[in-house]
This record gives C-alpha cells, sequence and structure tokens, in this order.
C-alpha cells in the first residue's frame, strides 16, 4: 500500500528532508519519493526536472538522485534503522525506479551516523574564492576511504594535471557558450535575474567565474592560483554506476564538511562529452563522473530546497 502525503510520519518526514539537501545539476532536485506501509522507500527519477540537452544520457541526473539516496541512507542509520538499499529494483516494470530502501530492521544509531547526518545542512557548494591553504593530508585520505566506500574512487591530480583540466575546462565552457540549446535550458532553470539558481544569492560573487577567474581578483576576493582538483570516478559508465558515483559525491562531500572544507563542481568537459554523445575509453583508475573542486572557503547561504509535500510522487 502507498500512503498519501498526509498520513507520512514525522520520522520518514525527517528522512525525506535529508535525501532533498542533495546537490544537483543546476539544482534542479530531480527526485521523488514513494513511501510504501511506512517501512519501505522508492527514490523515482523525476524527469520533468531533466535537463535533456546538457545531460542527454541521464547521467548528471542519476548522480543527483544517487547523493539524495546517500542521504537518506545516513539519515536513516541516524535514526536507529538499517536501511537495505537495491539499485535499479524492477528495470523492466518499473524503470523509474531508482533505488528501493527497505527500513525494517532497526539498530542503534552510530556516533559516525550522526555525526554524518549533522553536516547535510552544513555541507553548501561554493563558487567564491578560496584561501591558498593546502589541503591536510589527513582529509585528503578521508576523503579518498569514503569515496572507496561507495565503490567509487577519488583521484587528486597534481598541479600540472591540474592546470590542463582547467584548460580543458575552459575550452568546454567557450563551446557550451556558443549553443543555443544548451543557453536556452540554462536561462530557463535560473533565477529571475538571469543567475543560475544553483550560484545564486552571495555565492555568485557578481560574474564570477572560478573557470575563467582562478589567480585574478574578483570584488575584494581573490580566487586561488592553484585550485586543489579532484576527480571521481567508477569502475563502469552505466546508471547503475552512475548512482553509486552520486553516494559517492555525498559521503566526499559530508567528511570534506567534516573537515572544513568547501567544494564546487567544474564539470563542463564531462557535460559537452555527453552532449556529443561521447564515452570515454575504460581507464585503470575508472571513469570520471565528477571534477571537483576542493578548499578552504568562506560559508555561503544554502540553496532554495522543494518542499516535502512536492517531493512525494
Amino acid at each position: 500500500m502507498t500512503i498519501p502525503a498526509p498520513t507520512i510520519g514525522l520520522a520518514i518526514r525527517r528522512l525525506l528532508v535529508a535525501a532533498g539537501q542533495a546537490p544537483s545539476m543546476l539544482n534542479t532536485q530531480p527526485w521523488r519519493f514513494q513511501v510504501h506501509d511506512g517501512q519501505v522507500i522508492d527514490l523515482l527519477a523525476d524527469w520533468d526536472r531533466w535537463l535533456p540537452v546538457s545531460d542527454p544520457r541521464g547521467r548528471s541526473l542519476h548522480v543527483s538522485c544517487g547523493a539524495a539516496l546517500y542521504n537518506l541512507r545516513i539519515a536513516a542509520r541516524a535514526a536507529g534503522r538499517r536501511p537495505a538499499v537495491r539499485l535499479l529494483p524492477d528495470l523492466e516494470h518499473a524503470p523509474e525506479v531508482l533505488a528501493r530502501v527497505d527500513l525494517t530492521v532497526r539498530e542503534r544509531a552510530t556516533a559516525e551516523a550522526w555525526r554524518l547526518y549533522a553536516l547535510i545542512r552544513e555541507r553548501r557548494t561554493s563558487r567564491v574564492p578560496f584561501d591558498e591553504r593546502p589541503l591536510a593530508p589527513r582529509a585528503m585520505a578521508d576523503l579518498r576511504t569514503a569515496a572507496s566506500a561507495e565503490r567509487a574512487r577519488l583521484l587528486f591530480l597534481d598541479q600540472r594535471s591540474a592546470a590542463d583540466l582547467l584548460d580543458y575546462a575552459a575550452i568546454a565552457q567557450d563551446r557550451l557558450a556558443g549553443d543555443a540549446a544548451y543557453l536556452a535550458e540554462l536561462a530557463a532553470w535560473s533565477t529571475g535575474d538571469g543567475v543560475p539558481a544553483y550560484v545564486h544569492g552571495p555565492q555568485a560573487s557578481g560574474d564570477a567565474d572560478p573557470i575563467r577567474d582562478f589567480g585574478h581578483r574578483t570584488g575584494r576576493a581573490r580566487f586561488e592560483p592553484h585550485p586543489r582538483l579532484a576527480v571521481l570516478t567508477t569502475a563502469g559508465d552505466e546508471p547503475i554506476d552512475w548512482l553509486r558515483a552520486g553516494q559517492a559525491l555525498q559521503r566526499v562531500l559530508l567528511v570534506a564538511a567534516a573537515h572544513s572544507l568547501s567544494a564546487s563542481f567544474l564539470n563542463q568537459p564531462l557535460d559537452l562529452r555527453d552532449m556529443r554523445h561521447r564515452t570515454d575509453p575504460r581507464h585503470r583508475r575508472g571513469h570520471p563522473q565528477m571534477i571537483i573542486r576542493l578548499g578552504h572557503g568562506p560559508a555561503v547561504p544554502r540553496a532554495p530546497r522543494r518542499p516535502v509535500t512536492e517531493l512525494l510522487a
């Protein structure tokens, strides 16, 4: 039996609120949920919030939904439930169901679950300049461990590789800026002042652009000249791998928040690759799914979120 919205209990509502705090491309929040008998939650793709131009394969949508799934899992653990997760449980008859989470089994909440759950509301995506302090070796080790725990890899780039990747990102951004359909889709998901929703607010730094402005002063702040970049990879490049990438991404971001690190994404090369319907050849380190910039940055406001009533299918 599927439970209608008015009868969703407070405990389940808290889980869905946590899930809805996940990051997503252009802050589209492309997820919905169905609750069955108060014990099972289905995570559904909200295809009305899909970006067909910039995400023709649905890769970014799956990554975003995977991040929401991780939040749901850690919130459940903090609430004393052991989430049993099945990815893509019924592709033939219900392809829109990306994951099924059974919360029947109870267990004692751990301090680690509570710590990560508390960080869900602290995590932010920030495009403002970071300072030049290096990442602590302990933080980098913890971030790698977080990714591997979700069957992904986090590869930190050295300065030369990061510079090369920034060049690729700048080239990709220039080409995207010349694509009328891409710009129209971007505008459709932007706020009224023309600033994309995912950078709206003080974190937008006026017309600051991290790719363009690294090493340059923007307003009162100066972008770091040598950003610390990491690439999140998975062994495969199919929907189930994208869901795993999203879970790994969110776990990495929460651990980064625990180390007082800020993060943003430089995925233009991956978006351009997807738009051209290309796939990367199999690499021994996996398929790139996210390009992440990490560093020490100021606090920024939280992006707007959909209410729980809007998340229920």
